[in-house]
């Protein structure tokens, strides 16, 4: 194959993977999950409780009832919930074994 054969090979193929990065933005999407009871104030993603407009809205830091969006599976394993909570406790997250730092398994 020439030098010319090779490059056109080439270029196909970074575009052709270029366009499916395009084509299918759900997938970066979908690989998310709203965790709540993480964010520091006013770094929330969304919900933080009643009369807020949404994103930046979190009063004080680890606010129960708003979330951020992170990691599809990475939630629990930071300490926080899938459901807002009440309260603002700190997060506890998991030591690898699976372990809580508080001795208590997830």
């Amino acid at each position: 194959m020439s030098k010319a054969s090779n490059a056109s090979i080439l270029f196909a193929a970074v575009a052709a993977l270029g366009l499916a990065a395009i084509a299918n933005p759900a997938s970066a999407q979908a690989a998310k999950e709203h965790c709540y009871g993480i964010a520091k104030a006013g770094q929330n993603d969304c919900a933080a409780g009643p009369g807020t407009t949404c994103a930046g809205t979190s009063k004080v830091d680890f606010q129960g009832n708003a979330w951020k969006a992170v990691d599809a599976g990475t939630c629990l394993k930071m300490g926080g919930s899938l459901q807002a909570k009440a309260g603002n406790t700190a997060p506890m997250p998991m030591m690898q074994d699976g372990m809580m730092n508080d001795g208590k398994k997830s």
